[in-house]
């Protein structure tokens, strides 16, 4: 691993958080690497996504977003 990732990891984490965070960042490609592929399985199973396809999984993704705002406590904060 070069030196100057290690120094910069070191930057924002102990020593000990070192690991910790190589683990973290190493889960988080193999979970994305898992969804590529399984995006990729799907699309040969059902063909490509349509951008008709694409937008409504966008506008449903937001209606969550939304939903979820919408029952959130709100705090007011202090100018």
């Amino acid at each position: 691993m070069p030196e100057e990732l290690v120094e910069s990891i070191k930057e924002r984490v102990d020593a000990r958080g070192v690991s910790g965070y190589i683990a973290a960042a190493a889960a988080h490609q193999d979970a994305m690497d898992r969804l590529r592929e399984l995006a990729e399985c799907l699309e040969e199973e059902n063909g490509a996504l349509t951008e008709d396809d694409q937008q409504a999984a966008l506008d449903r993704i937001a209606g969550i977003d939304d939903w979820h705002d919408e029952r959130r406590p709100h705090r007011d904060v202090a100018a």
